[in-house]
């Protein structure tokens, strides 16, 4: 490890090993943190030894006026808080020079999406002619169509769909119950699964769960996930996907063709108006980029 210029550095990190077992990668992340910070302050005529809140906050201000980024700033500040906490306990200094000091905010990196092309790509990729096919195309059409999360797809219930009203009744977060209309293309899979590739799939077994393992088990969302994996990379898909993949693009297609936020927060089961708002950003950047591809002026 690089050497460091102040001692309690090197106490410190040694600790953080012998009480918490943190990695190597970690303590020298930790120690480069701590040892540029040590390095600023020698050029303000300050050291480690009578540390106060004023120099962390002009440290904080020299790091936004040099660029570093939100994230990159708020890892400091958690090393720093760790490293006076310790300071403390060892009587290196009275008090903790970073209490009241904030984290800077970090804005919510925006969900990956994925294209309607893609999406089509997807969808068409498992081979419907086998009982494993059907059963994953179904899947990723209610997934599509719904916007559910994979939790609330793999753990569906018979009694939970509606065939003749064409909705499925999900239970999210907080016990929270939403209706979602499943629309004709996912209608129209779920029969097919319904009548053909469910049965088989059950061998005989009595199960409420609508999709199955061959085991005639509720299949793990890890399983889905590595599934849905295994299609995108057969449908030559390259966006680095999510097990909420299809959720995101579900609200995003939806905005993009003209739906009401209030709709899709319904619809996705958000409690709260805000967390949907984030998709009005994918939906901007979408119709921006559009409009500079396809704008005589763009």
């Amino acid at each position: 490890m690089t050497t460091m210029s102040h001692p309690w550095i090197s106490r410190f990190l040694e600790a953080q090993w012998l009480e918490k077992g943190l990695s190597l990668n970690t303590r020298e992340a930790y120690g480069r943190d701590l040892a540029q910070f040590d390095a600023w302050l020698s050029q303000q005529g300050h050291n480690l030894n009578e540390l106060g809140r004023e120099q962390v906050l002009g440290y904080l201000g020299w790091r936004l006026q040099q660029g570093f980024k939100a994230r990159s700033t708020a890892r400091f500040l958690s090393c720093l808080r760790g490293f006076a906490a310790h300071a403390v306990r060892e009587n290196w200094w009275l008090a903790d020079p970073t209490l009241d000091v904030a984290l800077p905010k970090l804005g919510r990196p925006l969900p990956k999406s994925l294209s309607e092309a893609d999406v089509e790509a997807l969808l068409a990729a498992p081979d419907i002619d086998t009982v494993l096919g059907m059963r994953d195309r179904c899947m990723l059409e209610v997934l599509y169509a719904c916007g559910l999360r994979v939790s609330e797809l793999v753990g569906l219930q018979l009694e939970q769909i509606n065939l003749r009203q064409g909705v499925v009744r999900v239970t999210g977060k907080g016990s929270k119950e939403r209706l979602v209309p499943l629309g004709e293309e996912a209608l129209d899979w779920l029969l097919r699964y319904l009548q053909a590739a469910r049965a088989e799939l059950l061998a005989g077994q009595s199960s409420a769960v609508v999709f199955p393992s061959l085991r005639g088990q509720q299949m793990t969302r890890q399983t889905f996930w590595h599934r849905i994996k295994q299609h995108a990379l057969a449908a030559g898909v390259s966006t680095s996907l999510s097990p909420h993949t299809l959720r995101h693009a579900f609200a995003t297609h939806l905005l993009n063709h003209g739906a009401d936020l209030r709709v899709v927060q319904l619809l996705l089961g958000h409690s709260d108006l805000s967390t949907t708002q984030i998709y009005t950003h994918i939906a901007k950047a979408r119709l921006q980029s559009l409009h500079a591809e396809h704008h005589p002026r763009g």
